[in-house]
């Protein structure tokens, strides 16, 4: 099989994009911009180190990504594995990519830009949840921001209650990591996880 390894090769696979396509490519947030990103409760963080690309989740209560102004925002740190694979990258390599959803809306927001760690008390007191102040925050300097068009969402039925798998038809994580991990055992790593899921959240 023969790869595409040039761009003029890539272009000539496809059609011209469209000129909305084209042309709504933004430098900053808009009001639309900012009103998703009140309603979003789950964005995806890409980013690039010395290991090669990378994908986070980050999710929280609709609005927990502070948008300080047209071009900045701040995303809470909030408890995890604590591997750091995301905030590493951003301290090699601060070029990072966000995708935010919401749900019930087929169309996601992209925005792209430069980032740097804060953790200056006074920036993440007011991000606080439960007491507990995040250990850290993404500031992110929007260079490049637009909407995207729901298609892949509306495909993979994201939204559709009726595509929700049934609860056990897929192995629990603690069985998923004593399966990978020798000398884990399946039940006591899910009773870590239920209550880091319930008591541990922040």
């Amino acid at each position: 099989m023969t790869a595409i390894d040039t761009v003029d090769a890539l272009r000539e696979t496809y059609d011209a994009p469209g000129e909305p396509a084209r042309k709504k490519l933004l430098s900053k947030l808009d009001k639309h911009a900012r009103a998703f990103i009140a309603l979003s409760p789950f964005l995806v963080i890409a980013s690039r180190g010395p290991g090669g690309a990378d994908c986070s989740p980050r999710g929280d209560a609709p609005g927990f990504v502070e948008v300080i102004d047209d071009r900045t925002l701040l995303i809470p740190d909030r408890r995890g594995n604590n591997l750091l694979d995301t905030l590493g990258n951003v301290v090699e390599d601060p070029e990072v990519g966000l995708l935010f959803m919401v749900p019930g809306v087929s169309e996601t927001l992209r925005a792209n830009g430069t980032a740097r760690i804060v953790s200056d008390p006074a920036v993440l007191e007011p991000l606080a949840v439960r007491g507990q102040v995040p250990a850290s925050g993404m500031e992110v300097a929007i260079r490049q921001v637009y909407f995207h068009c729901g298609r892949s969402l509306i495909r993979a039925k994201l939204w559709d209650p009726d595509s929700r798998i049934e609860k056990g038809s897929f192995p629990s994580l603690g069985r998923i990591i004593a399966d990978q991990v020798a000398g884990i055992d399946a039940e006591a790593a899910d009773k870590r996880l239920e209550e880091a899921y319930t008591t541990r959240l922040y």
